[in-house]
């Protein structure tokens, strides 16, 4: 059950420009804020001891839906992906300062022995993916901000997802084809 439960919980946060979207079109005042904030909190506790780097965008993703459901202000659903941006960028340049960074403890996942000459590239790799989270966050505000509903989903609920898998699959290919002939 809770695999289910885990499954469900990921499919709706990475749908939720598209839930949001239908949601403030389709259902009453609040209700998406309140079903957002239900599911995010089981999220939470369901990875309380699984992935604790990802507790904070979820923390932060569930005070902003309940806000937005006590508040009646809609639209503060709209800022969640720059919330999710902003978390990413804290947690990726934290572990840059700090060490091993992200993409190097995702790297020793798949090879534990994993060589010191590889750590500046992963760290390259960290800091691009910090860059990233800035231009990404950047937009996401200017949608919230200032465009229709229409063009924050699509922003969000797509386009982002397709540079973050562009970004993912060009680094691969880089890391798989380039640095493999040397």
């Amino acid at each position: 059950m809770t695999q289910f439960l885990q499954i469900v919980t990921t499919l709706v946060v990475l749908c939720y420009p598209v839930a949001v979207y239908f949601g403030l079109n389709y259902l009453p005042q609040g209700s998406i804020a309140l079903v957002l904030c239900s599911l995010l909190l089981l999220r939470f506790f369901i990875n309380k001891q699984k992935l604790k780097s990802l507790m904070l965008p979820i923390a932060a993703g569930i005070v902003l839906t309940m806000s937005s459901y006590i508040a009646k202000a809609n639209d503060w659903l709209l800022y969640y992906p720059v919330v999710i941006s902003t978390c990413m960028l804290i947690l990726f340049a934290h572990s840059l300062q700090w060490g091993p960074s992200i993409i190097e403890r995702l790297a020793r996942l798949k090879e534990p022995d994993l060589p010191e000459s590889a750590v500046p590239y992963l760290n390259k790799v960290t800091f691009i993916w910090c860059i990233f989270f800035i231009i990404n966050g950047a937009i996401a505000y200017y949608t919230a901000a200032f465009t229709s509903l229409s063009t924050w989903t699509l922003y969000n609920g797509f386009i982002a997802y397709l540079l973050m898998g562009i970004l993912f699959t060009g680094e691969w290919l880089y890391r798989t084809f380039w640095l493999k002939k040397r």
